[in-house]
């Protein structure tokens, strides 16, 4: 099958389209009548051998085809964009489709609130935020900038240093209270640990080293509770029922409220600071290179406040 020298419009038609969600609004952007936009559908279809879009009297949906073309189309057109300003050393608003990774609760929590803002600032980039439980492999072409916890695996790729963060072993006072309160790690095999099966990490294994010790101690953990979602865990540890480990990040309004209380804090976790991680390839991509400045730029912002905070409860 030969492909037309039209094919970048093609793919810009379709990635329009399947962002209007009918004809009637794909029509109204293009400026062109509700059956020139039909017509133009039943060409490239026609030309492809397949159906890409379910046609109803309202909407339109992508078929299991139309979803894979859009899929590569997006990609296909914002490397396009990127090889543009590359070659033409344009100094150009970013633009494009960006699509960004990071994990359930983090990404609820922080990442989003600075998409929104960032949206704002660019608009004409087009932001598709994913949250997943365990981060994708790095060697996937499915995103454009990762966040991660700490150390990325894979050397092939770009890691933007966001902000410092430590995870924590944290249990409310009442559990405490009623269990008593670990001296050493070996002691908690007697507590109830809510696990978080999430990522790569052996499931039930806390490794644990005695301050700026190098070689960390693992320690097999057990409790009655386990989820892949660890803002419940964070829920169940609030209502009492053991210890969790969790990103400071995520927990911090509770150790400042008092409704946590951290666990055996002369011993660390392995490192889990946050970065910007994207491939080699997006280095040039105007679009990548300002979320991921204004990204940093959020982060570094949020750190100041949490350690002006934190200094400000030492001096009381």
């Amino acid at each position: 099958m030969s492909t037309p020298a039209s094919a970048p419009s093609e793919m810009a038609f379709f990635s329009l389209l399947a962002r209007s969600g009918s004809f009637s609004a794909a029509a109204r952007e293009l400026d062109v009548t509700t059956p020139a936009v039909s017509k133009r559908l039943a060409q490239l279809e026609a030309r492809l051998g397949v159906q890409l879009m379910n046609r109803t009297t309202r909407r339109i949906g992508l078929t299991a085809e139309g979803e894979l073309y859009l899929t590569h189309a997006r990609r296909i057109l914002a490397e396009i964009d990127d090889m543009e300003q590359l070659v033409t050393r344009a100094v150009a608003a970013p633009k494009g489709l960006l699509r960004v990774n990071a994990t359930l609760g983090f990404g609820r929590s922080h990442v989003a609130p600075v998409i929104s803002r960032f949206a704002r600032a660019h608009p004409q980039v087009e932001v598709q935020l994913q949250l997943s439980v365990n981060p994708p492999p790095l060697t996937d072409d499915a995103f454009d900038v990762c966040i991660r916890f700490g150390e990325p695996p894979d050397a092939r790729v770009i890691a933007r240093y966001l902000a410092p963060n430590r995870r924590l072993l944290v249990a409310a006072p009442a559990y405490l209270a009623q269990h008593g309160i670990p001296t050493t790690p070996h002691e908690l095999s007697r507590h109830n640990c809510l696990g978080i099966r999430q990522g790569d990490e052996a499931y039930g294994v806390w490794k644990l080293r005695r301050g700026d010790a190098a070689v960390a101690h693992p320690v097999r953990t057990r409790g009655s509770l386990t989820t892949n979602d660890g803002e419940i865990a964070v829920a169940w540890a609030l209502d009492g029922h053991g210890i969790v480990m969790r990103s400071e990040w995520d927990i911090a309004r509770y150790l400042r409220s008092g409704r946590l209380v951290e666990v055996l804090p002369q011993w660390r976790t392995p490192e889990a600071d946050i970065r910007a991680v994207y491939p080699q390839r997006h280095q040039t991509s105007a679009r990548v290179r300002a979320f991921v400045d204004y990204i940093a730029a959020a982060f570094a912002s949020l750190n100041q406040a949490r350690e002006g905070r934190a200094a400000a409860r030492g001096r009381r």
